[in-house]
């Protein structure tokens, strides 16, 4: 702390839709001593509404900057302008390979401690992208000088057995509300009495319409499930780039009756108590918040064998 203000730490999240990454990073926010550390945050324009608020209600300042995905160096020179001008000297990078970015331009800003912290894996079938995650990963790590994963796994797959064995990086364990998360038996009867369900087997997941969570498998393999067991329906709780897509094919298939896509929600932790299961299919994942949310809660998961344990 200098003049008894707190260090401000800068937290680069990148997209910013009520996924899990922002939802790992808020977890700890709302738990430290903010009078001691605050975070800041980039992240890029139009973010997820709730977020943003709730950052700024805590002490935190968000800057919103232009999409990597619109304009790579547009975006990496705006987050140097934001280190520069604000004097950031923590810099806590999530965006997994893509940090080769900000972190090169904390590097660029000054900033002596510049931390990458990834979330994710990969898998083949998303081709150009896992290509080009490959690509960025060595690269990542060349301008971080500290190493943080969720997971064994992911800290496998972004440094490297050898560096995880030596006992180069850290693995932080993404801490949740164990109080938030249990189940409630009222919560249930009310949530399914409001929604219309109390008669359904509810099928559930909770992930961004994004190829990795595997939409279009979980929509087929519900098909198979409603025909078999004809009180079944499917919560889908997220947004994405996918949603229109996946929203065609449950037409196609004649599922619009049964398939409910939830939108983006505050209430996560209270629809788990409406699911009879969760499903979660996902092609990888660096750990899958989701599905320890599930399990705090005592709903049974049916997972990909791509998540890890």
């Amino acid at each position: 702390m200098a003049n008894n203000k707190p260090i401000r730490v800068l937290q680069i999240i990148g997209l910013a839709c009520g996924g899990g990454v922002e939802s790992v990073i808020m977890n700890y926010y709302r738990h430290i001593n903010r009078t001691k550390v605050q975070f800041d945050f980039i992240v890029h324009k139009n973010p997820y509404f709730a977020f943003v608020d709730e950052a700024k209600k805590l002490g935190g300042i968000v800057y919103e900057v232009t999409p990597y995905t619109d304009n790579i160096i547009k975006f990496t020179y705006e987050v140097y302008k934001i280190i520069k001008k604000g004097n950031y000297n923590f810099v806590h990078s999530n965006m997994n390979s893509l940090s080769v970015f900000s972190l090169m331009a904390a590097w660029l800003a000054g900033s002596e401690v510049r931390i990458l912290h990834n979330h994710t894996t990969d898998n083949p079938v998303e081709g150009t992208r896992t290509r080009v995650k490959r690509v960025l990963r060595p690269f990542a790590k060349l301008f971080a000088n500290k190493y943080l994963a969720c997971s064994n796994l992911a800290a496998i797959w972004m440094y490297g057995r050898d560096a995880v064995n030596k006992g180069k990086v850290t693995i932080i364990n993404n801490a949740i509300d164990l109080d938030k998360f249990a189940f409630s038996q009222e919560k249930r009867d009310k949530l399914r009495k409001k929604l219309g369900i109390s008669d359904k087997f509810v099928v559930g997941h909770v992930g961004r319409f994004a190829q990795t969570k595997n939409h279009t498998f979980l929509i087929d393999v519900f098909n198979e499930v409603q025909k078999e067991k004809k009180n079944a329906i499917l919560l889908l709780v997220g947004d994405g780039p996918l949603k229109e897509k996946i929203n065609n094919k449950i037409v196609s298939l004649g599922l619009s009756e049964k398939v409910f896509l939830m939108g983006v929600r505050d209430d996560v932790a209270d629809l788990y108590n409406a699911m009879d299961v969760l499903v979660f299919p996902s092609l990888y994942e660096g750990l899958g918040m989701v599905v320890v949310e599930a399990q705090v809660n005592g709903l049974p998961v049916i997972a990909s064998k791509n998540v890890p344990k």
